[in-house]
């Protein structure tokens, strides 16, 4: 009856009242709920039935997809534009009350059809993951993923490969409901797109002593990174009720999500969750030397040293405080990190790489040219205050790290802080990931990405260039989301950069159809894509200032 009910158009919905907030009832005249109990009972389960339909189909403006069964319980998507997508579909337990700071917990079934159509609220979080990026709802229950597919997908006439998007934004924001992270232009490649909302700020890596001792397992921290792990298990159980393949599926992310993807390479817990990995423009290879937060003792005593200052000394107490004041406290940028505890991440991820004991999955990993000019402003950098500046933003460097970034005009002063930014926090990472698991079984495929969006006059992306976040209006080939003066050139890079990720996550190799030849990066032969007007390969231009890095880490490991 349900299925039948589902596949009714939305033209009916005029002859519904719809109420505010989640419930939806049927306008029923008066002599119906003169019926006797039960059946009464089975009527209106019916009607509420056809109701959430036609209102999920009223709400959306888009045609109802058909049903995905899960093993939780069944969903009712849209469908626009020969894509399906579900979206709000939870993949844990609301983490509230006493599951804050646990480990995601199994979600109960439900009966009944679930309404997909709507996302759900973002993680608690401060500010958003990038400029001129819209405000998200926010909710402590917040453990939801979305899912875009081939319109025949859900069908399984055949199998489509699954890429699982990771958002970025610093481990304290970020938002999957954005339309930049929106599937369907992948989807129409054909490969299924999974975003995955997780557990941000304190709320996602406090650790703590009495947080370690009620684990069990000898750790704590890492909650949003748990949170990734419940996900990906979740697809692993259910993806095939989408039409998706579970033997591959794709882990992706940027800046902090490709964070999140050198940790879940490194990450025992994480083995055999995914068969291929992306990670632009982040990675977490640094010496444990540059961060000593991130040991468990340190982020337990750290964790108790915040819930003093809160006035809240015991777990019982940080758990009833009101996420505004756990969110609205400066000291929080303290203890948001990930920590090297039992559970998750055992050792670092640099150990585990050079030891071999990775998940060891195809890789494309790269970052951009300009990936500094986003995220700091250099506009007042000159030649005169450019070591004062950076110390103040940086404290005392290794003299040797600037040696590279040589300058006599202000221009050239502002170049140089923008390039020493992009390689500490960017291109050291990404190189050394490429090169550690070059080492490895699988291929590695890296980019640099050059290309200047053209971005309006006046825009608050303006001086960007080929900056963090730039990459990614090609990739998910979204270009017409912003009304710039995009070319042709633009476009058809869109068309092939979006082509290439869905290649590999189909195969594991980018290359295929008409596309220029991506060659692998291996050692001793360490070409890249260079992604711009032109696709073409070649080596990273700022090889010898990495080179420095390497280095200056190597003797401090």
């Amino acid at each position: 009856m349900a299925a039948a009910l589902s596949r009714r158009k939305p033209e009916y919905a005029g002859q519904l009242q719809f109420l505010t907030g989640n419930c939806i009832r049927c306008a029923l005249s008066k002599p119906l709920w003169r019926m006797p109990g039960r059946s009464k009972a089975l009527f209106v389960d019916l009607l509420n039935v056809f109701c959430v339909t036609i209102a999920m189909a009223g709400a959306t403006g888009s045609a109802l997809a058909e049903e995905a069964v899960t093993q939780k319980g069944r969903l009712q998507g849209s469908r626009e534009a020969g894509t399906t997508r579900y979206l709000g579909v939870p993949y844990a337990r609301p983490p509230i009350g006493d599951l804050r700071w646990r480990d995601p917990q199994s979600i109960e079934g439900w009966s009944g059809v679930r309404d997909a159509t709507r996302f759900a609220p973002a993680c608690p979080q401060v500010g958003v993951s990038m400029p001129d990026e819209p405000e998200s709802p926010t909710n402590e229950d917040c453990l939801y993923l979305n899912i875009w597919a081939p319109e025949a997908a859900v069908r399984g006439d055949q199998t489509y490969p699954v890429i699982v998007w990771i958002p970025g934004g610093g481990l304290t924001n970020g938002s999957t409901s954005i339309p930049l992270y929106d599937g369907a232009a992948l989807a129409h490649r054909g490969a299924i797109v999974v975003t995955v909302a997780y557990r941000l700020g304190v709320l996602g890596f406090l650790a703590h002593p009495e947080l370690t001792a009620e684990s069990g397992a000898g750790g704590s921290g890492n909650y949003g990174l748990m949170d990734q792990i419940a996900a990906f298990e979740w697809v692993q159980e259910n993806i095939g009720a989408f039409g998706g393949d579970p033997d591959r599926v794709t882990v992706a992310g940027q800046s902090a999500g490709a964070t999140s993807v050198s940790i879940l390479m490194a990450s025992p817990r994480a083995k055999g969750l995914f068969q291929r990995a992306i990670g632009q423009s982040g990675g977490l290879f640094e010496p444990l030397a540059l961060a000593p937060r991130y040991l468990l003792e340190n982020a337990e005593a750290d964790g108790a040293a915040y819930g003093e200052a809160l006035g809240a000394p015991t777990l019982a107490e940080l758990r009833a405080l009101p996420v505004e004041r756990l969110l609205g406290d400066s000291r929080a940028d303290v203890v948001v990190h990930p920590v090297i505890e039992p559970r998750m991440l055992p050792e670092p991820p640099y150990d585990v790489f050079a030891a071999g004991r990775h998940n060891d999955v195809p890789l494309l990993v790269g970052f951009n040219a300009e990936e500094a000019l986003s995220l700091t402003d250099v506009s007042e950098v000159t030649a005169q205050n450019f070591h004062e500046r950076l110390n103040e933003r940086w404290g005392a460097l290794p003299p040797a790290l600037l040696e590279p970034y040589a300058f006599a005009t202000d221009a050239e002063a502002r170049k140089a802080r923008a390039d020493f930014e992009r390689d500490l926090r960017f291109g050291w990472d990404i190189r050394a990931w490429a090169r550690l698991a070059a080492r490895g079984q699988a291929s590695v495929h890296a980019y640099y990405f050059t290309r200047r969006p053209p971005y309006a006059e006046g825009s608050i992306q303006q001086t960007w260039g080929a900056g963090h976040f730039a990459e990614l209006w090609y990739m998910f080939d979204h270009l017409d989301q912003q009304p710039w003066p995009w070319t042709e050139a633009d476009r058809q890079l869109a068309d092939d950069m979006a082509g290439y990720w869905v290649a590999f996550a189909r195969h594991g190799n980018p290359n295929g159809a008409d596309r220029p030849n991506w060659p692998a990066f291996e050692t001793g032969d360490e070409r890249v894509m260079v992604l711009d007007e032109e696709l073409k390969p070649g080596e990273l231009p700022n090889n010898a200032a990495l080179d420095v890095f390497e280095r200056v880490y190597d003797s401090i490991r």
